[in-house]
């Protein structure tokens, strides 16, 4: 059917052109695509119009239908719009209603997610809006209320917004999972007309995207992909002058004096940190080196408090400020015009983030985004390089999505039991139509069913785990504990992080979060940077931090979990490359022309190596004996390859070794003298017996164990406790303990217990990759040198490895004295 006649076509285009606008092709397609009854996934750079390619192809549906508001009615709901981001939600809210307004259509939206009132919850339960803003855990919180069931009787469209974000998480499984019930409810009604959409600027395997979120190849199914390019300008904050043995972190600060004219010339920029302690650092920094930036610079991560962080939303749209310190906190989708620049303050580790953060400049059509490089060492300049070639080929990463996470299934199937209950027949063809569980068995499906039942095999004797019983009126599964319900609504959702405290002011006012553990290594009159201020620890009272304002300037910032971001393995690969240019200068980079000097000395004391080479390198001194290799493949895969290499080496000549490494090599460091030559190298490095070889040099066990904590909160086995007053990181890891030693001796066929290996393996020890690593070594050449001393290669995972146990000013000075020895060599 030719939607360009339509009444409801033809007053969006007479709007758009009102407005002076017309719209792109790839949106036209998505309209047209939709209105015949198609799902799919819209693929279009950043600030082209995503969202209007899909919520205006709802909006013509209504407008043809002349579809009036029934205020009334509690099955008005049309469109679920699923964000990942509680940032995002506000601002597509925003955009939504003044679009709404302005085309005479009298539809409501409402926002879902943890900073939605307790009033508006009440108020959409009684009659909900015609567009729904939600996260994926409150769309499953709506899905355990009771009445949840006729919610969906009229709903024509889900569409899942930065589709890649959720995709490669258990979050996307939460969707796949609310998805799958919603299309079943809608069967129920005889009402079989649901589309489903998801929308992504960045993602490599784009049509694995689409089978994970529209699964049913029986489904009209369609790719949108817009001709367009944003135009991207990727400028580097070059050193004056490059100190050839490099570590990692020192730069960064010395470079800031160089931010100053590009936010002052700027209408607003966006300085992009990669951790909240950084950004905090950075923050104080700025003000220090600037102090008239004072009121026009602000902070934003997701441990400031909900007020603040609206605040400074709401100053960004209107141009109040002059630059904002972000974390991942406004990584997504958010449209804040007067942004024209963007600042990257170290490596992001992977070329679809970097071009994300990107494209929040410029976020027009026509506009060009600007982003800055501040490397925060030398060698990241090479990274920068590898950024610029990969984000000109396109070569942007897949997210791998989650399979068989049955602490996910298991948390869903209570919810569903707390809502209007299930029919496990039902519910299990729902689920083995899903991407994450179409290779469960019915055994693995019995045992599901019998966990929340009875507690499996090891639990059956405690009445506690006996949470989903059989309603003997309807038949349906369901939980009748109200306790029970209700403990399970405070904790629906994948994300476990450690106990969150909040911050206050003694004379009162909210400033943000902080973890658990940090709290326990402050002492009273201790002080601390929070949302940018300086703060002194008084106490802890009802699990909340009392602070005040303190007068001194120097303080430590809270290193929240999280840690430092991997190197993607197509950055990785990038990056090889790039390492073969610097000295053949086969190339137009002027960041590897700044770090020519730091290749030179690699050359003179090593070797440079090349894409298809391994470089080992040897070396002695008054420490003991390092063996320094690079194969580039990140901190993650570095972690596991070292203890394997370690292993491999003690099984030659009994040796014990101390590890350290980065996103470009490892350190084994030994007492003994290290045997190593091309033939034990493609010994060590080899990909036979790899995962026997891998679960024994370490320990997997105890690595299952902390992963297996995370598994009993989302599943249920561990309550995490009320709000205000959360069980303690160390209870529940203890507790969680508990269960894991217990399913290890008597239940060896739990798959809470298998699942528990297999991320261990699969997501925290990246076999696959390490495996594609290996083969890689296998097929290429190894490089062993002798360096009398560290090179620029080993001089940064040297002192990564010297930062665990000492103070940023010890560092320092051990750091200068190190340089000063080797200066000598030199």
């Amino acid at each position: 059917m030719d939607q360009t006649k339509t009444k409801g076509y033809k007053k969006i285009k007479q709007w758009l052109k009102a407005n002076g606008r017309k719209p792109f092709k790839f949106q036209e397609d998505a309209w047209q695509n939709y209105l015949n009854g198609y799902s799919g996934l819209v693929n279009a750079p950043t600030g082209f119009g995503k969202t209007f390619s899909l919520f205006l192809a709802v909006a013509i549906e209504a407008l043809n239908a002349s579809e009036a508001s029934n205020k009334k009615a509690k099955d008005r709901l049309q469109l679920i719009w699923i964000t990942p981001l509680r940032s995002l939600a506000k601002d597509i809210a925003r955009a939504m209603r003044e679009t709404l307004l302005e085309i005479e259509l009298d539809w409501h939206v409402g926002v879902r997610n943890g900073d939605t009132s307790q009033a508006e919850k009440v108020q959409q339960k009684k009659s909900m809006p015609e567009i729904l803003l939600i996260t994926p855990e409150s769309l499953h919180l709506l899905l355990a209320q009771k009445g949840s069931s006729t919610l969906f009787k009229n709903l024509k469209c889900i569409v899942a917004d930065e589709w890649h974000e959720l995709l490669g998480s258990k979050r996307g499984v939460l969707v796949e999972l609310a998805v799958s019930r919603i299309k079943g409810l809608q069967k129920l009604e005889k009402n079989q007309f649901l589309r489903v959409w998801g929308i992504s600027a960045t993602i490599g395997n784009i049509e694995e995207a689409l089978d994970v979120l529209e699964p049913d190849l029986e489904a009209k199914r369609i790719i949108i992909k817009a001709d367009l390019e944003k135009k991207i300008i990727i400028k580097s904050i070059l050193p004056d002058d490059i100190e050839t043995l490099p570590w990692a972190g020192h730069l960064g600060l010395k470079l800031a004096y160089k931010l100053l004219p590009i936010i002052e010339k700027s209408k607003t920029t966006l300085i992009f940190i990669n951790t909240r302690g950084q950004a905090e650092m950075w923050y104080q920094h700025l003000l220090n080196i600037e102090p008239e930036l004072a009121g026009r610079i602000a902070i934003h991560h997701g441990s400031i408090d909900f007020e603040l962080r609206n605040w400074i939303e709401d100053a960004l749209h209107t141009g109040q400020l002059k630059a904002v310190i972000a974390t991942s906190s406004l990584d997504l989708g958010v449209d804040f015009k007067p942004v024209d620049t963007v600042v990257q303050v170290g490596s992001p580790k992977g070329v679809a983030r970097f071009l994300q953060r990107a494209g929040r400049s410029g976020h027009s059509p026509h506009e060009t985004s600007k982003i800055y490089f501040l490397p925060t060492h030398a060698l990241e300049l090479v990274e920068a390089a590898a950024i610029k070639e990969a984000a000109k080929t396109n070569n942007i990463e897949s997210r791998e999505p989650f399979i068989m996470v049955f602490d996910t299934l298991i948390q869903y199937l209570v919810t569903l039991a707390i809502g209007d209950g299930f029919d496990d027949r039902v519910i299990y063809e729902e689920i083995k139509n899903t991407h994450a569980f179409k290779l469960i068995l019915p055994e693995e499906w019995a045992w599901v069913m019998q966990f929340i039942t009875s507690g499996g095999d090891s639990l059956s004797a405690y009445t506690e785990f006996k949470k989903v019983t059989k309603d003997n009126d309807d038949g349906l599964w369901k939980v009748k504990s109200r306790q029970l319900a209700m403990r399970h609504r405070l904790h629906i959702g994948t994300i476990v992080s450690d106990a969150m405290l909040k911050v206050k002011f003694l004379s009162g006012g909210y400033i943000g979060m902080v973890e658990e553990y940090f709290v326990t290594r402050l002492k009273a009159g201790d002080n601390f940077r929070l949302a940018g201020r300086v703060l002194e620890f008084l106490h802890v009272k009802d699990m909340t931090v009392i602070v005040r304002v303190s007068k001194q300037k120097n303080a430590i910032s809270p290193s929240w979990n999280g840690g430092r971001l991997p190197l993607s393995s197509n950055l990785g690969s990038v990056l090889r490359k790039k390492y073969n240019e610097t000295l053949d200068k086969t190339h137009q980079d002027e960041e590897l022309d700044s770090v020519y000097p730091l290749f030179l000395l690699q050359e003179k004391r090593s070797h440079v190596p090349r894409n298809d080479e391994l470089l080992i390198e040897l070396i002695n001194n008054k420490e003991g004996f390092h063996l320094f290799a690079y194969p580039f493949e990140g901190r993650l895969v570095h972690e596991v390859l070292a203890a394997l290499v370690a292993y491999r080496l003690s099984k030659l000549l009994p040796i014990s070794f101390s590890i350290a490494m980065n996103d470009y090599g490892f350190e084994l460091l030994s007492e003994t003298e290290i045997p190593m030559d091309e033939s034990i190298a493609y010994e060590v490095f080899s990909p036979k017996n790899l995962t026997e070889d891998i679960t024994l040099s370490i320990n997997s066990t105890e690595m299952a164990r902390r992963k297996f904590r995370d598994i009993a909160c989302i599943s249920g086995l561990v309550f995490q406790g009320y709000p205000g007053k959360y069980v303690a990181n160390k209870h529940l890891q203890s507790s969680a303990g508990l269960f894991f030693n217990v399913f290890s001796d008597y239940d060896k066929h739990n798959l809470l217990l298998r699942q528990a290996y297999d991320e261990v393996f699969y997501q925290q020890l990246e076999e696959p990759r390490l495996a594609a690593a290996l083969e890689r070594i296998q097929n290429g050449t190894v490089i062993i040198t002798n360096p009398k001393t560290f090179t620029p290669l080993s001089f940064p995972i040297k002192v990564d490895s010297l930062r665990e146990n000492m103070s940023s000013e010890e560092l320092e000075q051990r750091i200068a004295r190190m340089k000063a020895e080797l200066e000598k060599i030199r």
